[in-house]
């Protein structure tokens, strides 16, 4: 039962020299900075999971789903356009707290239902041509590949695939060399789904700049995970959602859009919150992001999304950061010295994101022995990253994907479960 594994891991820590709150060196009590006992007790789920799928979906704090909850409370009490009229001053608040998140101004900020919508705003709003050259890397998500083919159908584009360097992560020599021969847009993945890896954005940022390129950054796992500067990266546009590693609710994300990126794109729908119909056969787009936006939107999630954001605001980014590092770190060393499992991440720099795979399990099996001892892991399927999977054959793996709240004992009961499928 839950006893003995809980036993076991303590025996196992005692084996590593790891005390129960990580006082070997790689996380304390207060985790590099961060109430690692607060933080649990603001998160009820951990009382009922060891939750490592924190890259599909987090547990939300306490303060997160009150304030959901408490506004659809307020909409079941006064109606739903009162109770937004009411909290317009807190919803306006959201757009300056991810701002403050990213390094951006609030004006140049959209919240969305998630990222893919965000991306695919964006994307789809830039004035392709035939022949236009879009760049990109090999650890693309398939929701922005499918997106880009069907742009290569739509428009005739010609979609370029970067290849990875000797680490794993986007190579800066191909890249060079392709934006030597001309592009008009980067799209790159900060992290990917799967495989841990850190993409080098900002390097990748200088470099668009140079050239002139338009840089869209797909940051649906980084946001909340890294620290971001939209400045500092370069990027012209970026795209996350809430649910992941900002712990906010499903359905809400939110896109940055740049000075020039402004400039360059048309929203490829709008509504009279986007636009004003200034004449029978007018109309003038918002001067802000919000021109992404519809009228209609869940007004609770978006106050939850700004919860998340003010909650991990107080914590501090680069602590939470830490943690999950040292963390991810902490499991991948832990998982080498499991007979049978191969750690099958990249990068020179590594995440919270942790995929491996047993030799003689197979991914949804070990899922399921997990699941079955309430430790939540995903699989990444192949079809989630082919062009940074196929070439390597690799067959589905399990990814294991730690936060802030996790510690030390829940990576050695993971672990101890992972030992005993032989």
């Amino acid at each position: 039962g839950a006893g003995s594994v809980d036993r076991r891991a303590r025996a196992l820590r005692h084996r590593r020299g790891v005390t129960p709150d990580g006082a070997s060196g790689a996380v304390g009590a207060t985790g590099d900075g961060l109430p690692v006992e607060r933080l649990r007790a603001e998160t009820p789920g951990v009382d009922h999971v060891v939750h490592l799928n924190n890259a599909g979906s987090s547990l939300p704090p306490t303060v997160v789903v009150d304030t959901v909850v408490d506004h659809l409370r307020r909409e079941a009490e006064i109606g739903g356009y009162e109770a937004a009229a009411e909290a317009a001053d807190r919803t306006d608040g959201v757009y300056a707290s991810i701002a403050r998140l990213i390094g951006a101004r609030a004006d140049q900020i959209a919240i969305v239902e998630n990222a893919t919508i965000a991306w695919d705003l964006a994307v789809h709003g830039y004035p392709f041509r035939p022949g236009d050259r879009v760049l990109t890397s090999r650890a693309e998500y398939a929701a922005n590949v499918i997106a880009l083919l069907q742009l290569r159908r739509r428009h005739g584009i010609e979609i370029v695939q970067l290849d990875d360097d000797e680490h794993g992560q986007v190579s800066l020599d191909h890249l060079d060399r392709e934006l030597d021969r001309g592009a008009v847009m980067v799209a790159l993945t900060h992290l990917p789904t799967n495989d841990g890896l850190v993409n080098p954005a900002a390097e990748v940022g200088a470099r668009c700049r140079a050239h002139d390129v338009l840089f869209v950054l797909d940051a649906c796992q980084a946001a909340g995970h890294v620290p971001l500067d939209v400045e500092a990266i370069g990027c012209d546009v970026l795209s996350a959602t809430g649910r992941k590693y900002l712990r906010g609710p499903r359905g809400t994300g939110f896109l940055y859009v740049g000075r020039r990126a402004f400039d360059a794109l048309e929203p490829p729908f709008l509504d009279l919150h986007a636009a004003d119909w200034t004449g029978a056969d007018t109309y003038e787009m918002r001067g802000d992001a919000r021109r992404f936006e519809s009228w209609e939107t869940n007004h609770a999630t978006r106050l939850g999304l700004g919860a998340a954001v003010d909650h991990l605001l107080e914590l501090g980014v680069d602590a939470s950061w830490e943690r999950v590092r040292t963390l991810g770190d902490a499991l991948r060393a832990r998982l080498g010295e499991v007979p049978g499992l191969t750690v099958r991440d990249r990068g020179l720099v590594r995440s919270g994101i942790v995929t491996f795979s047993h030799d003689r399990v197979g991914a949804e099996e070990v899922q399921a022995a997990l699941s079955a001892r309430r430790i939540n892991t995903s699989v990444a399927p192949t079809t989630v990253g082919r062009w940074n999977r196929e070439p390597e054959g690799h067959p589905p793996l399990v990814r294991a994907s730690v936060h802030h709240y996790n510690t030390e004992s829940e990576l050695d009961r993971l672990v101890e479960v992972l030992d005993s499928l032989g």
